[in-house]
C-alpha cells in the first residue's frame, strides 16, 4: 500500500478519561474485530488491567479504514497507559508515531498526566488532535475545558474535536482529523533499513520478539539482521503486524508497525530504542533511541521459598523484556537469604510488577519497605549512591547526604488548595507557584522529596481532594537534607530488613514504632532478648522479650529452701550462656507487620 495511505498515532490521556473505550470505539468503526470478538478494554489484554480499570502495557494494533473519499487507509494505533508511573510506555510509544489524539474528560477538564503526555507529543513533534471525551455526560463542562485546551497546546476552537466513545458521538470527526491532519509516514523503502525496537515480548518456543517501527528500507523474512548495541545478527524467520494477536506478513516497509520473530534466545541482546539493520547493507547511523530512565523508588524482592531463587532471576529476565524500565541486581539479606534489589518508577508500578511475578510465574515474595536512591558526599571528597541502608558506610565517613527532589505539580478545584498545601508542608515540601487554569481549578507547583512521597501521598491527596486533585512529577536534583540511618538491633545484632533512612525529625517515633511492634510479634525464646532502634550508633528506643521460664523446683516437695535455691542458680547460668550464644529467628509475618509501620 502507497505511504500516503499510512497514518502512525497514539491516544494519551489523564488515567480514567476514555483512552481504552476509544481504541475500542475504533475498532468496532473498522471492523477490525468482529461483534464476537470485541469486548470492552479489548487491548489490555492482561488479567491485571481488566481488574484494576488501567492500562500498564502499550498496545499496538493495525486497523484497515475506508474513507468517505473511498480511499483505503491503514491506521497503527498504539494504546498508552495513563498513571504517572507508566510514563516510560507513553514516551516510548509516541517515539514511534507521527501524531496523537490527546483526549480530555469532559468532566474532570485537564490534569496532570494530560499535561505531562501533552508535552511529551509536543518534544516528539508529534501531530496533536485534541478530543475532548464524554460530552454526553449531565457534568461536562464543555467551554471550560475548550479554554483549558487551548491554554494548554495553543490550537484553534475549531481544531477540539467534541465526541463521546462510549455513545459513538463524533467518531466521525476522529477518523476525519486522523486521515486530514496526521501526517503519512515518509517513502525511504530504497534506502539503509532502520527500524526502531520500542518494546518486546518473549515467547517460549519463539524466543524473544522485538516490537519495532520501521523508518527506512524493508524488513523482509530470510534476512540477516544486526543489531546495532551488541553487533550480534539473527536470520529473521517471520515478519508480521498486530491484529489483536500477530498476523504474519511478506515484509515490513518504512513506516510500518510490526513484530520480528529471529529465535532470538538471549533476552539481553533485545533493548529498547535499538536499531535494526540489515547486515548485507548496514547503516552507519543507528536511530536515535531513548533516554534511559532511571529508577527512583528501590526495594527487595525475595522467594518465600531460597529454592525459587533462579526461577525467579529468570521471571524477572523475561519481565525485563517488556518492561525496560526495570532494574534488579543480586543481593543478599541474613533475614531473608538471597533475592535481588529491584529500581522501579514508583509504587504502583512495584505493586504491578510484584503481582505479575506471582501471577504469571507462580512465585510467593516477600518485598522489603521501599527505599529511594540517596547520594553520600563522603569526608574524603568523593561520593557514592545506595539504595539500601545497609550499604551506607559509618556515620563518621559521611560529610552530606543528598535526598532525591521532585518538581511536583497537583491539579486541583480551588476549594481545596488549603488541605493540600497542608499535606505538602507535612511531607518537607517548598512552596514554588499556584497557577489558576480556569476560576474553579488551579495548578500548585511544590519540591518535594521523593522519600516522602512514595508511600501515601498520592491516597492521601485523594482523599483530602474527594478524589479531584491529580498528581504528576518528575526528577529535579538532590539536594541535602538532616536524614539518618536507623538500624534495628535484635540482641545486639543489627537486622538489614529492617534498617532504613529517614529523616532525624521522625526517627524517634520510628524508632519506638518498631521495637513496639516487634516486642508483640517475635516469639518468646528461652532467653530475655533486647531490640533497640539504634540512631547512627546511638540508642534511641529499647524494649524486651521476656524469656520463657520453666519451673525447675516443680519436683521439689518439701525440704530446705537451699535446694530450690541451687535449682535456681542453675537455671540463671544457663540462661545467661544461652543469651551469650542464642540465635533470634525472625518469623516472615513478624518482618512483614513490622515493614508497613512505614505506611502508616
Amino acid at each position: 500500500m502507497n505511504k500516503e495511505s499510512i497514518r502512525n498515532f497514539s491516544i494519551i490521556a489523564h488515567i480514567d478519561h476514555g483512552k481504552s473505550t476509544l481504541a475500542d470505539r475504533l475498532l468496532e468503526e473498522t471492523k477490525t474485530l468482529s461483534k464476537k470478538q470485541m469486548k470492552n478494554q479489548v487491548l489490555d489484554s492482561m488479567d491485571l488491567e481488566r481488574e484494576r480499570g488501567i492500562t500498564i502495557k502499550s498496545h499496538p494494533i493495525q486497523m484497515h479504514y475506508k474513507h468517505k473519499d473511498d480511499r483505503s487507509y491503514i491506521f497503527n494505533l498504539i494504546d498508552t497507559p495513563g498513571h504517572v508511573d507508566f510514563t516510560y510506555e507513553v514516551s516510548r510509544s509516541l517515539a514511534a508515531c507521527e501524531g496523537a489524539l490527546l483526549l480530555v474528560d469532559a468532566a474532570q477538564g485537564v490534569e496532570a498526566q494530560t499535561v505531562s503526555n501533552a508535552y511529551l507529543a509536543i518534544d516528539n513533534d508529534l501531530t496533536i488532535i485534541p478530543i475532548i471525551n464524554k460530552v454526553d455526560l449531565q457534568s461536562a463542562m464543555i467551554d471550560d475545558v475548550k479554554k483549558q485546551i487551548i491554554e494548554l497546546i495553543g490550537c484553534g476552537d475549531e481544531d477540539i474535536i467534541l465526541a463521546s466513545a462510549k455513545s459513538g458521538e463524533g467518531i466521525d470527526l476522529i477518523f476525519d482529523a486522523i486521515v486530514d491532519r496526521i501526517p503519512p509516514p515518509s517513502d525511504s523503502d530504497k534506502v539503509q533499513t532502520r527500524a526502531l525496537i520500542f518494546d518486546s515480548t518473549y515467547d517460549n518456543y519463539r524466543g524473544a520478539i522485538p516490537y519495532v517501527r520501521v523508518y527506512d528500507g524493508v524488513i523482509k523474512k530470510g534476512m540477516s539482521a544486526k543489531f546495532h548495541a551488541h553487533d550480534e545478527t539473527y536470520e529473521i524467520t517471520e515478519v508480521g503486524h498486530f491484529v489483536l494477536k500477530m498476523v504474519e506478513t511478506e515484509e515490513l516497509k518504512s513506516g510500518d508497525v510490526g513484530y520480528i520473530v529471529a529465535s532470538i534466545r538471549d533476552m539481553a541482546h533485545i533493548q529498547p530504542g535499538d536499531t535494526i539493520t540489515s547486515n548485507q547493507d548496514p547503516c552507519s547511523d543507528p536511530l536515535a533511541g531513548y533516554k534511559k530512565i532511571k529508577p527512583m523508588v528501590f526495594s527487595g524482592l525475595y522467594p518465600a521459598d531460597g529454592d525459587d531463587y533462579d526461577q525467579l532471576r529468570v521471571a524477572l529476565e523475561k519481565l525485563k523484556l517488556n518492561d525496560a524500565s526495570l532494574e534488579f541486581i543480586p543481593e543478599t539479606s541474613e533475614a531473608l537469604g538471597f533475592g535481588f534489589r529491584c529500581g522501579f518508577l514508583g509504587l504502583l508500578h512495584m505493586e504491578i510488577i510484584q503481582e505479575r511475578l506471582e501471577r504469571e510465574f507462580d512465585l510467593n515474595l516477600i518485598t522489603t519497605t521501599p527505599n529511594v536512591i540517596y547520594e553520600l558526599l563522603l569526608r574524603d571528597g568523593t561520593t557514592m549512591k545506595i539504595n539500601t541502608p545497609s550499604q551506607m558506610p559509618s556515620s563518621g565517613d559521611i560529610d552530606k547526604i543528598l535526598e532525591p527532589m521532585v518538581s511536583a505539580e497537583i491539579l486541583t478545584p480551588k476549594e481545596y488548595i488549603g488541605a493540600i498545601m497542608t499535606l505538602c508542608q507535612k511531607k518537607r515540601g517548598t512552596y514554588k507557584n499556584t497557577n489558576y487554569l480556569s476560576p474553579e481549578k488551579a495548578q500548585v507547583y511544590y519540591d518535594l522529596p521523593l522519600g516522602e512521597i512514595i508511600f501515601d501521598f498520592y491516597d492521601k491527596l485523594k482523599s483530602l481532594s474527594r478524589g479531584y486533585a491529580s498528581l504528576d512529577y518528575e526528577f529535579k536534583e538532590f539536594a541535602a537534607a538532616d536524614l539518618k540511618k536507623l538500624e534495628i538491633l535484635m540482641h545486639g545484632d543489627g537486622v538489614d530488613a529492617l534498617s532504613s533512612i529517614c529523616h532525624s525529625d521522625d526517627a524517634y517515633h520510628r524508632g519506638v514504632a518498631m521495637c513496639s511492634k516487634l516486642k508483640e510479634l517475635i516469639p518468646r525464646q528461652m532467653f530475655e532478648v533486647a531490640i533497640q532502634a539504634s540512631l547512627n550508633g546511638r540508642i534511641i528506643a529499647r524494649t524486651t522479650v521476656k524469656a520463657l521460664r520453666k519451673n525447675v523446683t516443680a519436683k521439689c516437695y518439701g525440704g530446705d529452701i537451699t535446694r530450690k535455691r541451687k535449682l535456681w542458680e542453675k537455671q540463671k547460668k544457663g540462661k545467661k550462656r544461652m543469651k551469650m550464644i542464642g540465635k533470634i529467628e525472625i518469623p516472615q509475618e513478624a518482618l512483614l507487620a513490622a515493614l508497613q509501620i512505614g505506611e502508616d
